[in-house]
């Protein structure tokens, strides 16, 4: 659990979680490529209690020779680790003896073992240790939520951490929280709350045993662009360094980045579709949002580009996205239905017509509504005090 170099262990390994996904929901294409990366993973780290599991969830025969090795390999590590647990208690001090006790959680947590992992993490948690190994503990339990697709475990140790933190936590532990939680915010759909906390962590981060640095950066502009208002995407993900540094090593992220600022929307579109298929679909955290996020980026472009015309044709319009009068006509009426557009469109002369609402006046009525309420308070107020 130690950090080295600012660097936890990769335990549980969240890249088995990545193939289990893959394996069993993600695209037809790359599960029978992940299904093997799977079990190869398993036999490597030798998953004995974790092994079943995913034989039964794949529809694959358990290889009872297999399983049996696993398990002696487990039991000998366990064994191993408990002797050295004993010699700690006769022969050493708190510290050793502790640290024991933490390898042999993590044992259960490597092989996959979700309830013994769970229970020895809870008694060296029971025990005088520091507070920073507190919160890495609290780390662990988080990777073993994302390990196991348990968001309420996850959430659980993230408020916990937290309150750690708050407490004592070192600027490591405090920025590493920040890459945990907008992970987990991404998954349920808050992506405004997780592109900020990416954003301000992209500078400074070391969690690399939750995902790859490419991986970050990517989840960093994907939340961005459907959730910050055009200024901020361009100060703030555009201009900046560390994305700037790693974004033409992920393939049509910035073409994808850029078309939409740049009012390439043709481009913009192609570079939905290929963000669609190579990296919603095959993420564990995104898969599940598919048809929000792509609906609600078509939504942001075509609301850019009404918001420079009072009027343009339909043609000009599907021209612009590169697609046909037809399409273009049948989707912005399912969002100007929704209320989602402020326009209108002429079947007729072929013409959409934008009808952006009057801030100034919307403020204005919703002071005076606010207004009367006051005064209806204030006139309460002064009947009771009267009386």
């Amino acid at each position: 659990m130690s950090a080295d170099d600012n660097h936890l262990q990769k335990i549980p390994d969240l890249k088995i979680a990545h193939y289990r996904f893959i394996a069993t929901n993600g695209p037809e294409e790359q599960r029978e490529e992940a299904k093997t990366k799977l079990f190869d993973h398993i036999k490597e780290k030798q998953m004995a209690p974790y092994y079943p599991i995913i034989a039964e969830e794949l529809n694959v025969p358990v290889d009872q020779e297999l399983l049996k090795s696993m398990e002696q390999a487990n039991a000998e590590a366990l064994t191993k680790l408990e002797e050295k647990i004993a010699d700690a208690e006769q022969n050493l001090g708190e510290t050793e003896v502790n640290d024991g006790l933490l390898a042999k959680a993590e044992h259960y947590a490597e092989i996959g073992d979700k309830e013994k992992a769970l229970e020895h993490y809870k008694i060296v948690q029971n025990r005088a240790i520091t507070t920073g190994t507190r919160i890495d503990i609290q780390f662990a339990l988080m990777r073993i939520g994302y390990f196991f697709f348990d968001n309420n475990l996850v959430r659980i140790n993230i408020d916990r951490a937290r309150t750690l933190i708050e407490e004592g936590g070192d600027w490591d532990r405090r920025n590493r929280l920040k890459a945990y939680e907008g992970a987990y915010l991404m998954s349920i759909r808050d992506f405004k709350g997780a592109a900020g906390l990416f954003l301000d962590t992209l500078s400074t981060f070391t969690s690399t045993e939750l995902m790859e640095y490419k991986d970050f950066v990517k989840y960093a502009v994907l939340t961005s662009l459907i959730s910050l208002q055009r200024v901020e995407i361009k100060k703030r993900v555009l201009d900046a360094p560390e994305i700037l540094e790693v974004i033409s090593e992920i393939p049509y992220l910035e073409d994808f980045m850029t078309s939409l600022y740049n009012c390439n929307y043709a481009q913009f579109f192609q570079s939905l579709a290929h963000i669609e298929t190579s990296y919603l679909r095959s993420s564990r955290y995104l898969s599940t949002h598919i048809r929000y996020y792509v609906r609600e980026m078509r939504i942001i472009a075509y609301a850019q580009l009404l918001e420079s015309y009072r009027s343009l044709t339909l043609e000009s319009m599907a021209n612009a996205f590169g697609v046909s009068e037809d399409f273009a006509d049948k989707d912005l009426s399912k969002f100007i239905a929704n209320g989602r557009l402020n326009c209108v469109i002429d079947k007729v002369n072929g013409i959409i017509e934008t009808n952006r609402p009057d801030n100034k006046n919307a403020q204005y009525q919703t002071v005076i509504k606010q207004g009367d309420v006051l005064l209806n308070r204030v006139q309460k107020l002064s009947r009771v005090i009267n009386v």
